[in-house]
């Protein structure tokens, strides 16, 4: 079976403290607390599951680090 690895783009992204609904392209959705809610290439929303997000993603400077870190910076 064919295999694609993710281009790397780099995203905007903060951990929810509060349950929040988001209206995303493909529809609505609900983000948890402890969520990470991203903005995409196009500047839409999406909620992430946290486990998600980890295995996806990654810090990009000191301060997404400490937010990484810290587990809640939104």
């Amino acid at each position: 079976m064919p295999k694609f690895r993710k281009k790397p783009v780099v995203i905007e992204a903060f951990r929810t403290v509060a349950t929040k609904v988001i209206d995303t392209l493909e529809g609505t959705m609900v983000a948890e607390v402890g969520d990470w809610i991203i903005t995409g290439v196009k500047g839409e929303h999406y909620p992430v599951k946290d486990d998600i997000f980890r295995a996806t993603y990654e810090p990009t400077d000191e301060e997404s680090q400490a937010a990484w870190e810290e587990g809640c910076n939104g």
